[in-house]
């Protein structure tokens, strides 16, 4: 016999479904969510300087700093005790150093290459990511070699190859080639076997947008393209079926992991890419993205925890097995 009660209109109720029993405590909301958001999951992106004893404020990123290396250590040991165990690292590199070549990507006793040696002494579990593109260390601002103002795929394919050994001789365990050039994947796998570094990984950012909300992360690293924009190699906002295909060419060249940047507005393509993909899907949740959380919370539009926390778990809700945030730290002290 079905239960009836009585409403508080005197109408009997015959209602079957009841989803707020699901809800009635938080203990009940905790055991059946579908959604599990953990520190292991985070990779905390730093962006590092040269020197010593530097904390240098970004102040389109408020919350954030240039590091140097000694300082990006004691941060890191931070996240170890709060969970956090990836680090992404972003060099920023002196104008003097900087060229249409690159050139200082390739110095086995550059900046990023030390930090890697000295966060894998001092941080031996940490799992340290690199960049491998140009822009940081391009004079031109570009992810690619310029001539004549075109952006050159092949002529440019040498150069993260060889970065990217220099990264993985220096301990990287995760290379992650975020350049947007046809090929790059294949290219840098075929370096790194040869150059006997067959278990360092790659994570491609397989579908990166050309995207608005970069612009906080430019200001960051000085990197922004000194002419024209990046339209030709990163992707069109508008589409998704592009995005499905450099996944695929890029699973087929040996990505062990397939990234999507943005995150927050890209959310139908993270789906999307995580039920074509047979290897884990990260998710970029990127400079302006993080820069609107604070400034809501800074005017008092929002509470920053909970809007950072609900920010997170779409993403991971939407597929992304892994999550490069800057809110990293923050999140893991409220797990």
């Amino acid at each position: 016999m079905k239960p009836k009660t009585k409403s508080p209109l005197g109408q009997i109720s015959t209602l079957r479904q009841r989803p707020r029993r699901l809800r009635r405590t938080a203990t009940i909301r905790d055991l059946v969510r579908e959604t599990d958001l953990t520190p292991d999951r985070l990779v905390w992106p730093v962006f590092v300087t040269s020197g010593r004893n530097v904390r240098e404020p970004i102040s389109s990123m408020p919350g954030v700093n240039r590091l140097s290396p000694d300082q990006l250590i004691k941060d890191l040991k931070l996240a170890q005790d709060l969970g956090v165990q990836s680090v992404a690292l972003f060099p920023h590199i002196d104008d003097a150093l900087k060229d249409p070549l690159a050139r200082e990507s390739k110095n086995e006793n550059g900046l990023l290459p030390t930090t890697v040696q000295e966060i894998k002494s001092a941080c031996p579990g940490m799992c340290v990511v690199t960049d491998v593109a140009m822009d940081p260390y391009s004079s031109d601002g570009h992810d690619g070699i310029v001539e004549d103002g075109e952006i050159l795929n092949d002529e440019t394919l040498a150069v993260l190859a060889e970065m990217a050994v220099v990264q993985a001789q220096a301990g990287a365990d995760f290379v992650a080639p975020s350049d947007m050039m046809d090929g790059r994947v294949a290219h840098i796998r075929h370096a790194l076997d040869e150059h006997g570094f067959k278990s360092v990984g790659i994570i491609s950012y397989a579908a990166k947008y050309a995207s608005t909300f970069y612009g906080p992360f430019r200001d960051a690293l000085d990197s922004a393209p000194k002419a024209g924009d990046k339209k030709t190699y990163q992707m069109d906002p508008r589409n998704v079926k592009e995005a499905l295909r450099e996944v695929m060419i890029d699973l087929d060249e040996g990505a062990d992991v397939v990234m999507v940047k943005p995150a927050l507005a890209y959310l139908d393509v993270i789906a999307k890419v995580k039920e074509i993909s047979t290897v884990p899907v990260a998710a970029y949740n990127v400079s302006g993205e993080y820069a609107m959380i604070k400034l809501l919370a800074k005017n008092g539009y929002a509470d920053e925890d909970k809007a950072m926390f609900e920010i997170l778990t779409a993403i991971r809700r939407a597929g992304a097995d892994l999550i490069f945030t800057y809110h990293a730290l923050e999140a893991a002290k409220l797990f």
